[in-house]
């Protein structure tokens, strides 16, 4: 992704001055997508910005959607080497492909499913240098998946999120989640996606465009910064390594 396609994003989410200390620190960053229209791509930005030359960010991705290869794949693209990063301790993967939590009450207990893996991210976070445990970005993909590993569990699901948000307080470090909007109909759906946008600081909605499709746009990004009271939304194009992001009605040239 260039500068000029990016700045638009980083400067709704507050990447836009600087890096050092990572601006996300302490914040909960929730993408919320459509199957149609995947927020992976604002997922795959931020993990390239956390991981920037010029920071001592370390990020530790939750990976329920896709192995290794795939970001290192994409990432290589965005002109970022996650196998580099790894090398260097900068990047943590948590392959979660194959997770699968107890059922019943066990997979509530310490020894079992969504609890342990919370123990391991605290347990990586304290074993930093304490000057990168202080910038670290908890990124998760997805939360469908996670509650697909837990059973259908919702609530194993909100439980597990609101133990990583208490490492937002005890690190200052920022949780990053992204979840399909439309795949939940039921009233439980519902409810819990209300729960997620209601403790999130920063939400990011890729959505298609009202319209219809359109050959020369994907989707609408909308970002609400409770931090700055507003809310910001432009158009997007992703293309083979950039995503083009504009305001309606503007040209991209």
């Amino acid at each position: 992704m260039n500068q000029r396609s990016s700045s638009l994003l980083d400067e709704a989410l507050g990447l836009d001055q600087v890096i050092e200390p990572w601006p996300l620190r302490g914040r909960v960053l929730t993408i919320e997508d459509r199957v149609e229209t995947s927020g992976s791509f604002v997922l795959h930005h931020l993990l390239k910005r956390s991981l920037s030359p010029n920071s001592s960010n370390v990020s530790i991705l939750i990976a329920f959607s896709q192995p290794f290869s795939h970001y290192d794949r994409v990432l290589r693209k965005l002109g970022c080497n996650l196998v580099s990063q790894r090398d260097n301790g900068r990047f943590l993967f948590f392959d979660m492909l194959k997770l699968q939590c107890p059922v019943g009450d066990e997979g509530i207990t310490p020894g079992g499913g969504l609890i342990a893996l919370f123990g391991k991210i605290h347990k990586t976070i304290s074993a930093l240098p304490e000057i990168s445990r202080k910038n670290v970005s908890i990124i998760i993909d997805d939360l469908s998946l996670m509650e697909v590993a837990a059973n259908g569990s919702s609530n194993y699901v909100l439980d597990f999120l609101h133990y990583c948000r208490t490492l937002t307080s005890e690190f200052d470090c920022s949780l990053i989640t992204l979840n399909h909007e439309d795949i939940y109909s039921i009233e439980d759906g519902r409810t819990f996606l209300l729960q997620m946008e209601y403790s999130t600081d920063i939400l990011i909605k890729v959505e298609p465009l009202a319209t219809g499709l359109a050959a020369d746009v994907h989707g609408q990004l909308t970002v609400s910064n409770k931090g700055r009271n507003k809310a910001s939304n432009f158009h997007f194009k992703v293309k083979e390594n950039v995503v083009e992001c504009f305001y309606p009605g503007r040209s991209r040239d």
